[in-house]
């Protein structure tokens, strides 16, 4: 896998592998026509993660036939029911074991480059999520491939679009690998069509490798709060709340009246005021709302990484040089703790 500005090795490594078409062989567009994509799909509980759905939109804007893979305890009768009637799915590949259930990638790495190497899959897909992220290194690694990771646009079937250094610079990504291990970012490739789809459901094979992990337990914080992944509107809170007292008092209220999903800077993260899990940014979770409204929150690049791509983008700071300001699209300048109480109050009486 190379940076796109060093043509001439790419030109070098290409006539190696697409000879010239006075040799009777197959042009890129004929080539296109016979990629065959994987598309990992997460579950949890026998039901489908919706930001593993980017996988499948990203997958049918390569073109060809789309696989969805699916692994766990009873997949075939719940989340592999429900994939199958994925708009745009030929087959869904079901692997019903126990030992997949939770996902762990010491133990689902083995079991997914199976199914590659059977299936002959030229690229295979997954979100750019918790469980891509912790799968797809190791089975780039035990194909002995580069992984490519966190695309946001596809420009042909071996050339990829990606952000770097926390969304500063665009690179432009081209592949010779025979399987591209890929990971996208979920606000990139949305619109996957969850039925009308008839797809297959075909028994995946099983290596049965010995579990060198072991799931022991998990404490989950459950909440009636939209998702923050896949919330249409995110009420986020930064640093300038102070505590998380004010966080809880001040930010609580607001998304209650918009039935938003609540995020958190890194910096208030950090210091306390939110819990890990709703941090938004380049280490946190990206997010692509209808509407993003922040408060207390200065606009620090890795967090701009995180939600550049939502539609609407409000911010309240009492600093007017905040690099939040650039880049939102309403912009309040005032006392947060003056002025988000007076908002939430309106939006109540409006309710």
């Amino acid at each position: 896998m190379f940076p796109i500005a060093r043509s001439s090795v790419l030109r070098a490594a290409r006539s190696q592998i697409y000879p010239s078409r006075t040799c009777n062989q197959p042009s890129l567009s004929a080539l296109a026509r016979l990629l065959s994509t994987l598309a990992v799909l997460e579950q949890r509980d026998g039901k489908l993660q919706q930001s593993s759905l980017s996988a499948v939109a990203a997958a049918q804007k390569l073109g060809g036939s789309v696989t969805a893979f699916v692994a766990g305890k009873d997949v075939k009768g719940t989340a592999a029911a429900e994939a199958a009637k994925i708009k745009g799915l030929e087959k869904v590949v079901a692997v019903d074991n126990e030992a997949y259930e939770k996902g762990l990638p010491e133990n689902y790495a083995p079991l997914l480059v199976d199914n590659i190497k059977s299936g002959g899959f030229s690229h295979v897909l997954a979100a750019h999520s918790a469980f891509g992220k912790s799968l797809l290194p190791r089975v780039a690694a035990l194909m002995d491939v580069q992984q490519i990771s966190d695309i946001t646009k596809i420009e042909s079937e071996d050339t990829f679009v990606r952000p770097i250094y926390a969304g500063n610079a665009i690179l432009t990504v081209q592949s010779t690998d025979p399987t591209k291990i890929i990971t996208v970012r979920g606000t990139s490739f949305q619109g996957t069509e969850t039925e009308g789809g008839s797809a297959e459901i075909v028994d995946g094979t099983d290596p049965n490798a010995p579990a060198l992990t072991e799931w022991v337990s998990e404490e989950l914080t459950k909440s009636e709060r939209p998702d923050l992944g896949t919330a249409s509107r995110v009420v986020s809170g930064g640093r300038g709340l102070k505590s998380k007292e004010e966080f809880d008092r001040i930010i609580v209220p607001l998304a209650d009246s918009l039935g938003a999903a609540i995020g958190a800077s890194r910096a208030a993260v950090d210091s306390g005021f939110a819990d890990n899990s709703l941090q938004v940014g380049q280490t946190g979770k990206n997010v692509a709302p209808q509407l993003y409204l922040c408060a207390g929150v200065s606009g620090a690049i890795q967090h701009l990484a995180g939600m550049k791509d939502s539609k609407v983008i409000a911010a309240i700071n009492k600093d007017p040089d905040a690099p939040i300001f650039q880049v939102a699209d309403v912009g309040l300048v005032g006392d947060l703790f003056e002025k988000v109480p007076e908002l939430t109050e309106k939006l109540k009486s409006q309710a």
